[in-house]
């Protein structure tokens, strides 16, 4: 019987290579770590520019005022609520509105503070259906910034917005009658 000779490493590249491979796995989760701290604000972004899941554009008030105006109107409708255990109402204040398509238009929120303390509030939103996201653009609004409510205070919070007029020619919202635009409070946590 015959033994086969069989190619071993020599023990002085053992160490080299396991430093190599040990170096690589390292690189590997140390991407991967940048990539999970870089993946929530690179969606935002890509969810802003794609109107994907209902997220509004935002523009200012240049911008706004060079977007042409159409004789075409559309219904929008305001939902507005708060997460389990924040103790404010918050409501539109009118549940919908009929709007030029291009025109500049403003919508009204109230919030009042129910507690007897101090509470600051972030607010998200969305737009349905999802494929109007792109087209419904945000000028002005009280949820790019927190809100604090003194215990008992009630504020008008406005949002000025448009219906961007090549929504009339995108065939995927060719059969929209009504945009809704949702918020939603949470209590801001700090830290």
């Amino acid at each position: 019987m015959t033994s086969a000779n069989f190619a071993t490493p020599s023990d002085s590249n053992t160490p080299k290579s396991n430093a190599k491979v040990g170096l690589s796995a390292l690189g590997i989760a140390l991407a991967m770590l940048g990539l999970g701290y870089a993946s929530v604000p690179l969606y935002r972004m890509f969810c802003q520019v794609t109107g994907l899941n209902g997220t509004t554009q935002r523009v200012d008030a240049a911008q706004a005022n060079a977007v042409a105006i159409t004789d075409k109107q559309m219904s929008i409708r305001f939902d507005a609520n708060t997460a389990p255990g924040l103790a404010w109402d918050f409501r539109p204040e009118r549940a919908t509105e009929t709007v030029t398509i291009g025109a500049r238009d403003m919508a009204t929120f109230l919030a009042k503070n129910n507690s007897n303390r101090p509470i600051t509030g972030t607010a998200t939103f969305n737009v349905t259906p999802v494929q109007a996201g792109i087209y419904f653009t945000k000028v002005q609004c009280f949820c790019f910034t927190e809100q604090t409510l003194q215990p008992g205070e009630e504020v008008r919070m406005p949002v000025l917005f448009y219906v961007d007029p090549a929504i009339i020619d995108d065939p995927d919202t060719a059969d929209i009658e009504q945009i809704t635009l949702s918020y939603t409070f949470y209590e801001s946590t700090k830290g």
